[in-house]
């Protein structure tokens, strides 16, 4: 097959393949996956758990592949057993301050930079041992920066022995997809992206109803986001797997959509055994031709600004429950002053000068939405300046939803089929105004709120007990939020939960429709520059609103309405587990 113009195709060989295999059945195997893929590269695993593999084996396995016009790297996986005591780890991890564990490391990172030009880390390399050499290099330091401290150390150690041995030695760390749990265990995206030569990302979000992790399948894109913001230019691709999507094969293909639709220069698959001894390969196939003519004619991606300070946790995966209701996210290490919308959940108040920079952003005329989450963790650090909403522990439970927004209020009430419950929010009338409201029994809590602040507006979202709860909310009350978080954007979704959108520099979006079912989506287009859209695949024009709505009106005894853009709502088809792209039509 002829190689892919806009990303490059790996696979992962790990060390049970590489021991158990003949060479004879991995040029079966090759030949199988260039039947139905273009496969540019290979990692080729020396260690993992109990097994390294020979380097005489791994030199003839290097040399099939390349005779096979398949380039080479090298792998690593971080387990192993080191004695007769086992260690008390997750997983069977190094453990970093035993001297045996580190020496045994070091010959592994040897072995592999004799052979490779490049290496790559499989998501192991972290701490999860508190033996007692680890309680004691700990001292009064919390474990979290104990074991920040010791892996950002260890890490420098690796580089440097690697490049002692082989000065031409690319070496790659890659990050799981559980990011909000990295600096647990000594993950430290913060210092490592500056010790290795280049970083790489998990993108295997799995079944999102059973498992343990609360992964969303809107991770596979907005991480490899996030760590093309952490390393510009220097995340080299995304890696998934089968692991938790292989009972539902779309899920498996959402992994590699998603990670393109990101610009992941490579997509790496795990494992290469298990995708040619099965039949995962033959659609994945036919899906990277169809998206690689699709990334010829995207920009660069775009969305709201979320703030994810590095070492962070809190509200975990929040960021990718909202992502599935429709809102395209950029997160990015760093406070975004220039962001159009900035959005803040629990983690960004890790970051001590944040309620600081946030006043000063929204005073300047930004637009901030914040979460429950948030206003809670900066409670006494000066965000009750900021608004009179008041969370009060009590919760409700309820279906029913009003929109209720100052500027185009309608008091249209919607009504979700299953309950969600939220904290009870209180708030000053008039001081600040509730926009979405939850009535249960004669009584109503905020789910959305604004407040005035200098030239800007704060908004926050009392976000559910359940996140999944999320998905519950009405099509149309994602319509209204989807339109906060896309102010000032051309084009914002409205859709029942489990849709996503992307957006692309080049006025180019794209719809991914999660659903088993048909369901509508509305594209609400907001510029006039604009007359509607047009498929990029089919040249499907869609030029006539299904609707227009409201226009903003004086409200009361007001004596002036923000002017807002005129709302143009669209109802494209998009079946149910497929996307499409399209490009906004100019008058």
């Amino acid at each position: 097959m002829q190689a892919y113009q806009n990303f490059r195709l790996c696979g992962y060989v790990y060390a049970y393949y590489l021991e158990n295999t003949s060479l004879e059945q991995m040029q079966k195997d090759i030949d199988f996956c260039k039947r139905y893929t273009a496969m540019d590269k290979v990692y080729l695993e020396n260690h993992r758990a109990l097994v390294d593999i020979p380097r005489d084996k791994m030199l003839a396995a290097k040399k099939l592949f390349e005779d096979n016009g398949v380039e080479v790297s090298g792998g690593i996986t971080a387990t192993v057993k080191v004695g007769d005591t086992p260690k008390p780890s997750v997983f069977d991890c190094f453990c970093y301050s035993d001297p045996a564990h580190r020496e045994r490391f070091f010959q592994i990172v040897r072995d592999a930079a004799e052979v490779f030009d490049e290496i790559i880390l499989d998501d192991y390399f972290f701490s999860s041992c508190r033996c007692h050499m680890c309680i004691e290099k700990k001292g009064e330091r919390s474990w979290t920066q104990f074991k920040l401290d010791q892996m950002a150390e260890f890490s420098q150690e690796i580089v440097d022995l690697a490049k002692s041995v082989n000065p031409k030695c690319n070496f790659i760390i890659k990050y799981p997809n559980w990011y909000e749990s990295h600096q647990a265990t000594g993950y430290n995206p913060g210092k490592q992206k500056d010790i290795f030569d280049m970083i790489y990302t998990g993108t295997e979000s799995r079944n999102s109803n059973f498992n343990h992790q609360h992964l969303q399948r809107y991770m596979s894109y907005s991480l490899v986001r996030y760590f093309s913001n952490v390393a510009p230019g220097r995340n080299g691709g995304g890696w998934i797997d089968l692991g938790g999507a292989s009972t539902h094969k779309n899920m498996w293909l959402e992994q590699a959509n998603l990670t393109l639709f990101a610009k992941a220069p490579e997509l790496m698959l795990f494992n290469f055994a298990s995708v040619c001894h099965g039949e995962y390969l033959p659609p994945l196939g036919v899906d990277l031709e169809r998206i690689d003519t699709l990334l010829s004619q995207l920009g660069e991606p775009m969305g709201v600004s979320a703030y994810e300070p590095y070492d962070s946790d809190g509200e975990d995966q929040l960021m990718n429950y909202i992502g599935m209701c429709g809102v395209p996210f950029e997160p990015k290490p760093e406070f975004d002053f220039n962001a159009r919308v900035l959005f803040l959940a629990e983690n960004a108040a890790h970051d001590p000068q944040v309620v600081e920079k946030l006043k000063k952003f929204v005073a300047g005329g930004g637009r901030a939405i914040v979460t429950s989450g948030f206003v809670k963790a900066t409670w006494d650090r000066g965000i009750q300046d900021m608004t009179s909403a008041r969370f009060t522990g009590r919760h409700v439970t309820g279906t029913k939803y009003q929109i209720n927004y100052l500027n185009v209020w309608n008091g249209n009430v919607y009504e979700s089929d299953l309950p969600a419950t939220f904290e009870v929010l209180n708030y000053k009338t008039n001081a600040t105004w509730p926009d979405v409201l939850l009535h249960v029994n004669d009584f109503c809590t905020p789910i959305a709120t604004q407040d005035y602040y200098g030239d800007g507006l704060l908004n926050i979202l009392n976000i559910p007990d359940n996140f999944g709860d999320l998905y519950r909310l009405p099509g149309e009350i994602w319509a209204f939020l989807a339109k906060l978080f896309g102010r000032g954007e051309k084009v914002f979704l409205g859709a029942k939960p489990q849709a996503n959108l992307f957006r692309y520099d080049n006025d180019i979006f794209a719809i991914y429709n999660y659903h088993e079912y048909g369901t509508p989506v509305e594209v609400t287009l907001l510029d006039d520059d604009y007359i509607g859209f047009e498929d990029l695949e089919t040249g499907m024009r869609f030029t006539e609103p299904h609707h227009v709505n409201p226009q903003p009106r004086r409200m009361g005894d007001s004596a002036t309405c923000r002017p807002e853009p005129l709302e143009r709502v669209f109802r494209p088809m998009v079946m149910p587990g497929d996307f499409r792209f399209y490009k906004l039509i100019r008058k």
